[in-house]
């Protein structure tokens, strides 16, 4: 059944017709015409709905986000399906069974809103749990393993793979002299450029916590953990090529895909797993286990299967729903703590702080973004667009007025940490042993030959030096990985350099 805007709904409910009115619920006499001076004279400043029309429409836009602008969502619920309150007194996973809604917002990386879906760039997956210990926000990407290990250079990461700010223009140079300077991220890479790098869509995505965080049960026993949600549709992915043709014909693929799944009543899931790692095997890691460059391996580590993630209903509004959804790392529910990741806990207060700007201070009482199974009652009173200031309750604490009171039994797991401060450099392993066995051990000859010609494609736009230093980087994991990637870059210079010698001696000059 096609819905008043074209995508297909599962039922339709037609609106009561009402009154029209101001946003201040003034009824409007005439929509269509403004107050004039006679048929062909100037408009008045007294016409109120003129006004108001215009000056929303003129802020209706509110600041994209710097990264994961472009984006998708949807709701559902997250259901227990095995037992693990003997890792984490979590009320979300207190029995086998139990149903907590979510939210879930899939999304590119650096293109804009308008930008396409099908680029090969890490894609978000990020869930909101509404549990009745407030939301908690797992905010990770689809593929297993991230570019850096300090939040200090996110930044720095996040413009190389933006616009050059002279030409306004996607620049490999600025991309691959990043990464070329920094080999930690040629884990991320490597998975980048093979075919799981342009997922067919949300649907048919892995989806993974990336951090290590803590998992507290109810004796006060801790363990590290990782998060993973694994499709249950099926792996699924585009080749360059049809990439390419669908960015021009369908840019919104994936968010079409994702919505019109829903609507047919074709539910996407996932399985929700954990990996656990004791405090005692942490220590004895042969490299760091907070490193988020690195994964822990799964003959290691199993899955430990948890739930289901179901998602079963559209957003009713996308600027409401989506645009608008506030996902935290800090948001952390009770049996649920950080991990000493760097990259975490830079993520605890960037993101806060960026919804601050998008937003405003009370983000925290968009619908949305609303507990739903808590009253929320604090301290906080005031600031743009206050919703819900909480009557008259006491604004300060302690007070003898009633005003909420903390408890103890919510105390995070108390921790012992010492040594000296200092910048230290985490380079403490090996950042190639890892990209090592992955294309050594996982992927096939086809599989490699693949994501050379994939690299190859991308790098042969930069400067000779950076393709140098790149190649030099990739043959440091395995000669035959850099000299792959250079055999593919000199085929397509080779191409290019014959191309050019085709041309009319006009066109190839340089300067006419």
């Amino acid at each position: 059944m096609a819905g008043r805007y074209g995508h297909q709904q599962t039922k339709i409910h037609e609106p009561e017709l009402s009154l029209l009115t101001t946003a201040s619920g003034v009824p409007i006499g005439d929509k269509r015409n403004s107050l004039t001076v006679g048929p062909r004279g100037p408009l008045l400043i007294q016409d109120a709905a003129f006004m108001e029309e215009m000056a929303h429409f003129n802020r209706e836009r509110i600041p994209e986000r710097v990264v994961h602008a472009r984006g998708a969502g949807a709701f559902g619920y997250f259901e227990v399906t095995n037992d693990i309150t003997q890792y984490c007194k979590a009320k979300v996973f207190s029995h086998v069974g139990k149903k907590t809604p979510i939210a879930v917002r899939f999304s590119t990386t650096t293109g804009e809103l308008g930008s396409n879906d099908t680029v090969r760039e890490p894609h978000g997956f990020a869930i909101k749990f509404y549990t009745e210990e407030g939301n908690w926000d797992l905010v990770g990407n689809h593929t297993p393993a991230f570019f850096i290990k300090d939040p200090i250079l996110f930044p720095s990461l996040a413009h190389a793979q933006k616009k050059n700010p002279q030409t306004h223009l996607k620049d490999p140079n600025m991309f691959w002299d990043f990464v070329s300077l920094c080999p930690e991220t040629l884990h991320e890479i490597t998975h980048l450029f093979t075919d799981r790098g342009l997922p067919d869509g949300y649907r048919h995505m892995h989806g993974f916590g990336n951090h290590a965080f803590k998992l507290v049960n109810a004796d006060g026993k801790p363990v590290y953990c990782k998060f993973h949600y694994k499709t249950n549709q099926g792996i699924k992915n585009l080749s360059s090529e049809q990439a390419k043709v669908i960015a021009g014909s369908d840019p919104d693929h994936a968010l079409r895909d994702l919505l019109e799944a829903i609507a047919k009543g074709d539910y996407p899931s996932w399985t929700f797993s954990i990996q656990i790692m004791t405090f005692e095997q942490a220590e004895k890691m042969p490299f760091n286990p907070f490193d988020v460059t690195k994964v822990w391996y799964q003959k290691e580590f199993p899955l430990i299967p948890v739930g289901k993630l179901v998602l079963n209903r559209n957003p009713t509004n996308y600027f409401a729903d989506v645009e608008q959804i506030a996902l935290e790392p800090k948001n952390l529910v009770p049996g649920i703590e950080p991990s000493p990741d760097r990259v975490l806990q830079g993520r605890l207060f960037a993101y806060s702080d960026a919804l601050r700007y998008r937003l405003g201070v009370n983000y925290t009482q968009i619908p949305v973004n609303r507990p739903q199974g808590v009253k929320v009652a604090n301290y906080e009173r005031d600031g743009h667009m206050v919703i819900d200031n909480q009557g008259n309750a006491p604004s300060y604490y302690p007070n003898s007025f009633g005003g909420p009171k903390d408890k103890a039994e919510y105390k995070e797991m108390v921790f012992h940490v010492s040594g000296d401060v200092d910048r230290y450099h985490n380079a403490e392993t090996d950042d190639n042993f890892q990209v090592r066995k992955f294309y050594q051990k996982v992927l096939n000859d086809k599989q490699k030959q693949e994501l050379c010609q994939n690299i190859a494609s991308s790098l042969t736009g930069a400067l000779q030096f950076i393709q140098d230093k790149s190649v030099k980087n990739f043959a440091a994991i395995d000669p035959d990985y850099g000299a792959r990637v250079q055999k593919e870059l000199d085929k397509l210079r080779a191409a290019s350099q014959k191309k050019e010698e085709s041309k009319p001696i006009f066109y190839q000059q340089k300067h006419y």
